[in-house]
């Protein structure tokens, strides 16, 4: 193992909030939005437009990265062959996709990821089985939603770029440069939405452009940081973690420590176009974000489709 990859496996422990919020917590960092996080994040709301952060579910495409799969759609009843003398039918369908990977909107979590045999707070691994799904750390944890301030963190638009190149790693410098020029205070409990630009990569991907082999994201120096201010939760438009990693480097530190070690809750694949669009035009990176996921009994995650509200 490089001393990189040890490096960034020791994150587990330096950054470990195992036993913080007592041995059967399974919210992690969201116990950093407060009741009074919440209603401070209600406050930033102005003008009530809402934009969806979601890439489209689309069962027509396949996937541009190992990990995930094309959604399957099955009609089990469709409006064809119904003659008109019919009084009412239904149309209705079956879904099927693997949401975690590259290519869907969803959140991770705290059963997602298990290092060294073990989930966050210590959880044997084993509670995430065949059978029953994760029996500790499951989805359900936040089945009454999450509703924090969102903060995008438009590295994109900062570096004056289309999208950053495969690899590119955004620091912590970086991320505190951001937000001074885009006059946002960051404060404990705030959800963090970076933009790389993948978005409108991923559209000229769908429009026959040559195949995606990688794409930027948050550097792992920013775990510590993340860990300093509260964070409550990160999201990007990329799966977190840089493809392809730095020489040496763990390939999903974002993952392991973040998860297993800190409890920090992830949100994948988002498209963030038009957020940063609306961001731009009302001259405000801050909204409410609301989350609300499937109710997935056992579930390691969920597809999801966050809401920004400005």
């Amino acid at each position: 193992m490089s001393d990189s990859a040890a490096a960034q496996l020791g994150l587990l422990e330096t950054l470990s909030n195992w036993g913080r919020w007592g041995p059967d917590d399974e919210l992690g960092t969201l116990n950093f939005i407060t009741p009074e996080v919440r209603r401070a994040a209600l406050a930033v709301t102005r003008s009530g437009r809402s934009v969806s952060c979601a890439r489209e579910l689309r069962p027509d495409v396949m996937p541009y990265a190992v990990g995930a799969s094309a959604v399957q759609r099955y009609m089990v009843r469709s409006g064809e062959g119904y003659p008109a003398d019919v009084p009412a039918a239904a149309a209705s369908e079956y879904l099927g996709l693997v949401f975690h990977g590259r290519l869907h909107t969803h959140l991770d979590s705290l059963a997602h990821v298990f290092a060294g045999g073990r989930l966050y707070n210590g959880a044997p691994a084993g509670q995430v089985s065949t059978a029953a799904g994760a029996a500790r750390h499951a989805v359900t944890a936040v089945a009454d939603g999450i509703l924090a301030r969102g903060v995008l963190i438009d590295a994109a638009r900062h570096r004056g770029v289309a999208w950053l190149p495969e690899g590119a790693r955004v620091e912590p410098d970086e991320v505190v440069a951001i937000a001074a020029a885009q006059a946002v205070e960051l404060r404990p409990g705030d959800a963090l939405l970076l933009r790389t630009g993948h978005g409108a990569q991923v559209a000229a991907w769908q429009r026959g452009d040559p195949p995606i082999t990688g794409y930027a994201g948050w550097a792992a120096s920013c775990l510590p940081w993340f860990r300093d201010r509260q964070v409550s939760l990160i999201g990007a438009d990329t799966a977190q973690d840089p493809v392809p990693p730095a020489p040496g480097a763990l390939v999903s530190p974002i993952h392991v420590a973040g998860i297993v070690g800190m409890g920090l809750w992830l949100l994948d694949n988002c498209n963030l176009e038009g957020v940063s669009r609306a961001a731009a035009e009302a001259e405000r990176w801050e909204f409410l974000l609301v989350i609300g996921a499937l109710r997935l009994v056992g579930g390691t995650g969920s597809p999801v489709n966050p809401i920004a509200v400005f």
